[in-house]
């Protein structure tokens, strides 16, 4: 799986993740829903993502790395 895919399965994961946790634990984790939206509109507006270094340095390849 290329280092996008990986990006996105991670954001939907806790995504989902958070919001059962806000439903079925405490509506505080909506906090954190909240936070990955912001991280994913940052990322958007700037085209950095931290979990795109962070795949990086633990060597995932992107899609143009692989077709080059």
């Amino acid at each position: 799986m290329y280092r996008e895919h990986w990006i996105r399965l991670i954001a939907g994961t806790l995504i989902l993740g958070s919001l059962a946790l806000g439903t079925w634990v405490h509506p505080y984790w909506y906090f954190f829903t909240a936070f990955v939206g912001a991280n994913l509109f940052q990322s958007a507006l700037t085209k950095w993502c931290l979990m795109d270094d962070i795949l990086r340095k633990a060597n995932v390849k992107s899609e143009a790395e692989m077709l080059a």
